[in-house]
């Protein structure tokens, strides 16, 4: 899983490599590996022994990929999948290469939760057509071409599959 930290330019890669057992890992952060003991767990945080320095997290809010949370006093904000924003607004039609399509299509299977703009209002790229839930994540589908919204396909609280399409623009 990819996590970046907003105010440091640097990303890393954090995955389990080993389950030892009685709530003892071997997890690898980028290319180092390091020992971790989970104390407690809940909804509210985490206790935690990281090569053997003990740390409490506790969670406060977490969004479409952003997760806030208190580490040792210290509040960070993580940005979970950095790139996931750039991911589902290129496989919608937001890359250069697909400007002239009319059809704006979700990337992603999800709920719709709300409608950022209504038949006939002018977007620009990137600007916000509707948000999705998926995995209780919310996604930002935006537009993937300046234009004006010819019509919207969806409405709040309908599930959408991937590939479906969620609004034209012209």
């Amino acid at each position: 899983m990819d996590y970046k930290i907003p105010n440091l330019e640097k990303s890393f890669n954090g995955k389990i490599v080993q389950n030892l057992g009685n709530n003892d890992y071997v997890i690898k952060i980028d290319d180092n590996e390091h020992t971790l003991k989970i104390i407690t767990m809940d909804s509210k945080g985490i206790e935690f022994v990281l090569d053997q320095k003990y740390h409490k997290a506790k969670y406060l809010e977490q969004s479409t990929n952003e997760m806030n949370i208190v580490i040792d006093n210290v509040p960070v904000t993580l940005n979970l999948y950095s790139h996931f924003d750039k991911i589902v607004y290129k496989n919608s039609g937001g890359s250069g290469s697909g400007s002239s399509q009319l059809g704006l299509k979700s990337q992603i299977p999800g709920k719709v939760v709300s409608l950022a703009v209504a038949e006939g209002d002018s977007v620009q790229k990137g600007d916000v057509v509707c948000t999705l839930e998926s995995m209780k994540m919310q996604v930002a589908i935006k537009a993937h071409k300046d234009g004006v919204i010819k019509s919207i396909k969806v409405k709040e609280t309908v599930t959408v599959a991937k590939g479906d399409l969620v609004a034209e623009i012209e």
